[in-house]
């Protein structure tokens, strides 16, 4: 084993560990926990199959196999900004649709208050209205 699989695969089991801390300490989801978990296997993978990359590059034809190893990490930090992207799109199109009806909740009240207090002045319960 070379020395960079052994930092690769200390990498991976760091990651891993890690992940598993802040989906415990409740800091993440556990839907973006499982996205990062699969992405320590992945290098874990890469450490203990150091050749795995060097074949599928073959395979594909590309005549620097390790260059595949960016090509996949960009193409999945896009794919993962895109997700982070449409999920905030949807918290932000929910927050909007709470505060429209958190306001018309408190329009409602604002127009029921000044009848509920208009007869309550009136009332003889109050003692100078009625005198």
């Amino acid at each position: 084993m070379k020395s960079y699989h052994l930092t690769v695969l200390i990498i991976g089991v760091g990651l891993a560990a890690g992940i598993l801390y802040l989906v415990r300490r409740d800091h993440i989801y556990i839907r973006q926990g499982f996205f990062w978990i699969a992405m320590a296997a992945f290098s874990l993978g890469l450490a203990i199959w150091p050749g795995l990359m060097d074949t599928v590059g073959v395979f594909l034809g590309i005549a620097y196999p390790p260059a595949l190893i960016l090509l996949v990490a960009i193409v999945i930090l896009m794919v993962k900004g895109l997700f982070g992207d449409i999920e905030l799109t949807q918290v932000r199109r929910d927050l909007r649709r709470l505060n429209q009806r958190i306001a018309l909740v408190e329009a409602e009240r604002g127009a029921e208050q000044p009848r509920e207090s208009a007869t309550a002045a009136t009332s003889p319960r109050t003692g100078s209205a009625g005198r």
